[in-house]
């Protein structure tokens, strides 16, 4: 969506990231291709898969009734050209 984001304002004149900043989420394979490179962030993903297998694993072996738990895993701000720092006054 991000990247559409990006075209419709190419199109409509708008420079990224002089007149407006891009941020995309989960950091597709296109993002770092993008006329534009695409300020992302990356969840995850191998974490949450393994985070769920393991739930799955445990639940099943244990046989007691599941428990919900939290889990908080951290994504990842991965910067490119869609943004730009903004002065310290």
């Amino acid at each position: 969506m991000a990247l559409g984001v990006l075209q419709a304002l190419y199109e409509a004149g708008l420079r990224v990231p002089d007149d407006i900043a891009v941020v995309g989420y989960d950091d597709i394979e296109f993002a770092a291709s993008a006329v534009v490179p695409l300020t992302s962030v990356r969840r995850p993903a191998v974490a949450m898969g393994r985070e769920a297998g393991r739930l799955l694993i445990e639940d099943t072996a244990s046989g007691c009734p599941h428990e919900h738990a939290h889990i908080a895993l951290q994504p990842e701000l991965v910067v490119r050209r869609s943004t730009m720092a903004v002065p310290v006054r």
